[in-house]
């Protein structure tokens, strides 16, 4: 069963929702924990269940039974007038689902984790609402550019021209998918020979084949976030410059001052640890705390040691690193 979280949907914008996981039996009401609540925010060109794939390989699954209060934003999938779809727009969903988790839970702080890209769009909207946190987590998301290895190369602006490619509409999961599969191209066909062995385990077998699943469920990246994200961040490397802008508001990553986690993984090659370390180096954060963990990209949130390493320490850390709103102390404007 895939994405098994027991969830209810109480926000709806657009293509995008923002789920409510439900407490499993037996734990204390949400909020009793003393933990402000928690927002997951994925990829915005990637399936939200990644966050919650299987049994037994669920970061969700497993923060719910920690007894964080838990929510996520799924983005959806975008229709063919998404294409009008700004970077801007893009965070002011990002900005009103947190809100309505503020709303729902009386928080004047949430806990954000972001993954991958949407670790990056979490850290933007961090800086322009740096007292509404209580902690941020960036799992595996890039913040300097710099460091954004052969898919940095790859979108050279000598060679990548990002108008070009969004010119046509919404930029294709399949455009996209071939850029990451020529990152590893061999890593498809080294999953299968890997299977072979295990094929007769039935959580072997039920892993790769929601992992297989989740990689399949491709959807596009709206045209003109597209353009902003690739040519701003990736070429122009803006928000290590200080010189990126939303609604008019440049985006100062040194106003925020929560606790900072850094997660990143030690075979990434879509987010290497130069690319996400970047955040902390920039945050005028007292706690800045970093994990490093086993596995690739996607690996390393879903994969058989996931359960293990990242899901413990992250619950352990939000725990302890996140107070609720009227507790907390340690953000300022």
């Amino acid at each position: 069963m895939r994405a098994p979280t027991p969830r209810d949907t109480i926000h709806r914008e657009g293509t995008a929702a923002l789920y409510h996981f439900r407490a499993p039996a037996g734990r204390a009401p949400a909020g009793e924990s003393g933990a402000a609540p928690v927002l997951l925010v994925p990829s915005l060109i990637n399936r939200w269940y990644v966050l919650d794939l299987r049994e037994g390989g669920s970061l969700a699954g497993a923060l719910a039974a920690s007894g964080l209060d838990l929510y996520c934003l799924d983005w959806g999938v975008p229709e063919d007038e998404d294409r009008y779809l700004t970077w801007e727009d893009v965070l002011g969903r990002l900005g009103r689902a947190a809100r309505v988790v503020q709303r729902n839970t009386g928080a004047d702080r949430i806990s954000v984790v972001g993954y991958c890209m949407g670790a990056t769009l979490s850290g933007i909207h961090a800086a322009l609402h740096p007292t509404s946190l209580a902690s941020l987590v960036n799992l595996a998301g890039p913040f300097d550019f710099s460091g954004a290895g052969l898919l940095g190369r790859m979108t050279d602006p000598r060679w990548f021209d990002v108008e070009a490619v969004a010119a046509a509409g919404n930029v294709g999961a399949t455009q996209m998918q071939s850029g990451f599969l020529a990152l590893r191209p061999t890593q498809t066909l080294a999953r299968w020979v890997g299977i072979v062995d295990r094929i007769h385990d039935p959580v072997a077998r039920d892993s790769f084949e929601a992992l297989d699943g989740w990689a399949s469920d491709n959807i596009p990246f709206p045209a003109a976030a597209y353009v902003t994200y690739l040519r701003e961040l990736y070429q122009e490397n803006r928000l290590v410059a200080g010189t990126h802008h939303v609604g008019g508001r440049r985006v100062d990553l040194s106003r925020i001052t929560c606790p900072v986690l850094t997660v990143a993984a030690e075979r990434d090659a879509i987010c290497p640890l130069a690319a996400a370390s970047g955040l902390e180096a920039l945050v005028s954060s007292a706690i800045k705390d970093r994990l490093v963990v086993p596995g690739g990209h996607v690996g390393a949130v879903v994969g058989s040691r996931a359960s293990r390493v990242l899901y413990p320490e992250l619950a352990r850390w939000l725990g302890a690193r996140s107070l609720t709103g009227k507790e907390s102390q340690h953000a300022t404007a």
